[in-house]
């Protein structure tokens, strides 16, 4: 390193085992952005083809699909800040993804065997407990030690 104001040190360099945050947590947070939006326009504008495709009755009342629908577009733009800055916003991707979404995973298994929804709903624990454990993953990969 020099003296001249413009000279750096050179690269920072990643502890073993650790890498950028930047790559992976943006592109989890992507992900995750595509995944809750299109659930979100289907549970709002695509309720006819999930009531077919899932085997279930339209929900009664209409307004509960409503508002899950917004709950989960309002989760993918909440994504966007992860996108923008994954470094910043680590906490919106440990509560939405880790804490919500592998909650989530959790009671849609434990409602189909205590209750006895259609196996089909296990395609959302799926997704949510995949996107759950690479979120995790990702968070922990790219923590500063």
């Amino acid at each position: 390193m020099t003296d001249h104001p413009r000279s750096f040190s050179g690269p920072r360099a990643t502890p073993p085992g650790a890498f950028s945050s930047a790559g992976p947590l943006r592109a989890i947070a992507l992900v995750s952005l595509v995944y809750d939006a299109l659930l979100g326009v289907a549970l709002l504008a695509g309720r006819g083809l999930l009531v077919q495709l899932f085997g279930v009755p339209e929900p009664a009342p209409a307004i509960h699909a409503d508002l899950n629908g917004l709950f989960a577009l309002a989760i993918a733009a909440g994504y966007l800040l992860p996108y923008r800055d994954p470094e910043r916003y680590r906490g919106y991707l440990w509560v939405m993804g880790p804490m919500l979404k592998g909650a989530g995973a959790a009671l849609f298994v434990a409602d189909h065997l205590l209750r006895g929804s259609p196996a089909s709903y296990l395609l959302f624990a799926a997704g949510d407990g995949t996107l759950a454990l690479v979120t995790l993953w990702g968070l922990l990969a790219t923590r500063k030690r």
